[in-house]
């Protein structure tokens, strides 16, 4: 096996580029998370920075085989070349330890691993900015680096550990409990999450569950919870949609209201769940919240004509004719 491995890793570097320090590379000091969901093998990275955009820099994910977290002084090549190896069978310690040995600045560099079975590997270099270190537990790593104080680590992996709900919820209390340690010693500024299938489907589209970035926000980890629970509420509205589709306008009624309650200010979601209820023949239901949302926009009530057409909507033609009226 060791043989295999040591053949495996000198394959990848004779068709890949020497990693090298260079003045250039992005200053992504900041705090993040990889981790593994135990309820359905999802398999996530999180990030928050006094940097703009950082996801595009620190966060890097492939469906099946595992997430990446590179940060500090970044070497962006640890995100795929990362990935690369795990794919290829070694574990995230042999992967890290493989691009560490080649790398001239591992000692700026913070990188953490962790793949499908929820093994993890971790480096702090020596020069990383204090106050820097990880933590692992069993499915994830907290890393940090220049944070104002050095409890940040611990404090994500207690969070991630302790709350309960979705794993996204889970993923977002680590951040914010990062947040709550005072976090970035500069403050904040953008902040991303990334979370993939733990079995590729052979689509790329249905492999990501959730990629979410706030490129630039005081309160970042704030506005990414806010994204994070309008994405849940998308969810249901796209499965609503596939439930339309189906003809099983009972359903769709149900994942629309669903999605409703999340954001019951939300002119869309208020419309396609009042479509529903016409639907389905509840129509003292449906008219005042039409009422209400063509009040406030009226081209709902063109729009309500037009889905006619296609048997989005349908009702006899007097029952439009009253929706029309409203």
């Amino acid at each position: 096996m060791k043989l295999v491995t040591a053949l495996m890793v000198f394959c990848f570097f004779q068709f890949s580029s020497s990693q090298v320090y260079k003045k250039s590379e992005p200053f992504a000091h900041t705090f993040s998370i990889v981790a593994r969901d135990t309820v359905t093998g999802n398999i996530g990275v999180a990030v928050q920075s006094h940097w703009f955009s950082v996801g595009t820099t620190v966060t890097y994910a492939e469906a099946g085989v595992g997430v990446v977290a590179t940060q500090s002084l970044v070497n962006p090549s640890y995100g795929p070349k990362g990935l690369a190896l795990m794919k290829q069978g070694l574990s995230p310690q042999q992967a890290l330890d493989a691009l560490i040995a080649n790398d001239p600045g591992e000692m700026y560099r913070q990188v953490a691993f962790l793949n499908t079975k929820g093994e993890v590997a971790t480096h702090t270099g020596s020069a990383c900015i204090e106050e820097a270190g990880h933590v692992q537990g069993k499915n994830f790593s907290a890393q940090a680096n220049m944070m104002l104080k050095n409890t940040v680590w611990d404090a994500m992996a207690k969070a991630f550990e302790t709350t309960k709900g979705d794993f996204n919820d889970r993923i977002i209390a680590a951040l914010e409990a990062a947040q709550g340690e005072k976090g970035d010693i500069r403050g904040s500024q953008s902040a991303a999450i990334l979370i993939v299938k733990p079995v590729a489907t052979g689509n790329s589209w249905e492999d990501v569950v959730m990629d979410l970035r706030v490129e630039d926000n005081p309160h970042p980890v704030q506005e990414l919870k806010r994204l994070v629970k309008l994405q849940k509420a998308y969810d249901f509205m796209n499965d609503g949609d596939l439930a339309m589709e189906a003809g099983d306008s009972k359903k769709a009624e149900a994942l629309y209201l669903s999605a409703q309650k999340l954001f019951p200010e939300n002119l869309e979601m208020r419309y396609w769940y009042a479509v529903n209820l016409l639907n389905n023949k509840q129509y003292d239901m449906a008219h005042p919240i039409l009422k209400s949302i063509f009040e406030q926009e009226p081209n709902w009530k063109t729009l309500t004509k037009r889905i006619v057409k296609n048997k989005l909507l349908v009702i006899p033609k007097e029952e439009l004719e009253k929706v029309m009226n409203l």
